[in-house]
């Protein structure tokens, strides 16, 4: 490469909702399955993705009842999240949140949500749940099902 012609590359700090790792497991909607798990491929090979407690226990709670999938198979994938960085729901984050909703009339989980993406310096939520292309303490709602690059 010639002096001065380097690509300089940013990577974003995305933080990552239940619904794309919920939807990486699920049988029922293989379009969808394989749609969730390329967006998470892309997210940990360009970006810098991040998640909350509340995310892992959601997935946990979810993925064990509804999708009822085996344990073993979800602990695994607990286990690897330890790969991401991870935010925690202190009482700290719990008041922020509390404030947020507040202030934004959202749903208390939503607020959390977006509590600890701010806490984490995060430019995006990446959630199918929440409005996209809402803005809340800088950090920017993204339904990654409706982008084709991610």
């Amino acid at each position: 490469m010639n002096a001065g012609t380097e690509k300089i590359f940013t990577v974003s700090k995305i933080f990552v909702d239940t619904n794309l790792f919920v939807y990486s497991i699920d049988q029922r909607d293989l379009g969808k399955r394989d749609r969730a798990r390329n967006i998470l491929k892309r997210l940990v090979e360009v970006h810098q993705p991040v998640i909350s407690t509340q995310v892992i226990k959601e997935f946990y709670v979810v993925a064990s009842t509804k999708l009822k999938a085996d344990t073993f198979i979800i602990k695994n994938i607990v286990h690897n999240f330890r790969n991401l960085e991870v935010v925690n729901n202190d009482l700290e984050l719990i008041e922020e949140a509390i404030d947020i909703g507040t202030i934004s009339r959202l749903p208390f989980w939503d607020s959390l949500i977006i509590a600890a993406a701010e806490k984490a310096n995060c430019e995006f939520v990446f959630s199918e749940d929440m409005n996209p292309g809402q803005t809340y303490r800088g950090v920017l709602l993204v339904n990654p099902f409706m982008k084709e690059d991610i």
